[in-house]
């Protein structure tokens, strides 16, 4: 393939956004996914339904057409999928970025089937593949999951969903009405403000007449085969009969991944990487970020609405840099 302008670590939304901004700017590129086309949202739940418009998911303005507002994750998929085809773009799907090293300003990178040398990088890999974990005895039992899809499996089940958050209020609004007796396992004191507005209702009302359980300021203690310990802020615990426990907790971005790249990052709860906000590059120069890694630990912060930007502010500074070098 030869010396390439950008290596984009990342074929999700964002990931694709870089790569039709190189082509359109006629520089060499190659997408790395390490999974199908927008591996991420690939692994949201069967039924979910994006916070944000169609509109507001849209990239390179091309139109997103939905049958709501709010579109669903298959129409995502769909939409994502004709974009990545119809433009022909350069990716290369469930292919691991494993390594990356800069020598003599060239980025070295080794995948799961090659290898790539490529004057500047974009790291666009979001944070969806590390969840945040309960750290508590018995959370490598078959029956816990930081992932969920689709209710069906739980129907008569005893699920607890820990969390407050759109993931965790969805996951036990679904499997509640396929059948399952769903517990609410929440830290805080109430369900989280930005679960989405259409929904926070509904799981409060839910809550409110008895048909799902919720236990506030509380936290799992300990899973058992077939019951679950939690305890409260006086430190209280109490044990519930239990089959299936759904920790959606949130993700977090692969920190290690970017600190092997040189990358700083910040050694407080946020652990925001360093980065140009006018230009998106780095510590680590003709090294930029994409998307919602740029926050951190703060996962609420970026979303593709806000991010897709990041795509043509990275091109432009990479030709700008290009013409500088050679007017």
């Amino acid at each position: 393939m030869g010396l390439l302008d950008i290596a984009i670590i990342g074929g999700g939304p964002i990931g694709i956004a870089c790569g039709l901004e190189a082509q359109k700017k006629g520089l060499s590129y190659v997408i790395l996914e390490k999974g199908p086309i927008v591996n991420s949202l690939f692994n949201y739940p069967a039924n979910m339904q994006f916070f944000s418009s169609s509109e507001r998911l849209e990239i390179d303005e091309i139109p997103f057409i939905s049958k709501e507002a709010k579109p669903k994750r298959d129409e995502a998929l769909e939409y994502y999928r004709r974009i990545v085809t119809t433009n022909k773009l350069n990716i290369h799907l469930f292919e691991r970025v494993e390594s990356v090293k800069k020598l003599d300003g060239i980025f070295k990178l080794r995948s799961s089937k090659g290898n790539y040398e490529s004057k500047n990088c974009i790291v666009a890999t979001g944070f969806y593949d590390i969840p945040n974990l309960l750290n508590v005895p018995g959370e490598d039992l078959p029956k816990v999951s930081h992932y969920y899809d689709n209710p069906h499996y739980y129907a008569g089940q005893k699920v607890a969903v820990v969390g407050a958050s759109n993931s965790a209020i969805d996951a036990a609004l679904e499997c509640w009405r396929k059948g399952a007796e769903v517990t609410l396992i929440i830290r805080g004191t109430e369900v989280g403000q930005r679960v989405k507005y259409w929904v926070r209702p509904d799981i409060i009302n839910r809550i409110e007449e008895g048909s799902i359980t919720a236990f506030y300021n509380s936290t799992v203690k300990a899973i058992h085969e077939d019951t679950l310990e939690i305890t409260n802020e006086k430190g209280e615990t109490k044990t519930i009969p239990n089959d299936f426990v759904l920790a959606l907790t949130g993700y977090k971005p692969n920190f290690q991944f970017l600190e092997m790249l040189g990358i700083h990052i910040t050694k407080d709860e946020k652990r925001l990487p360093e980065y140009d906000p006018e230009t998106m590059e780095t510590n680590v120069e003709n090294l930029y970020l994409a998307g919602v890694i740029c926050g951190g630990m703060e996962t609420h912060k970026w979303f593709i609405e806000n991010s897709r930007i990041h795509a043509k502010m990275i091109v432009a500074h990479i030709l700008d840099k290009n013409h500088k070098r050679h007017p």
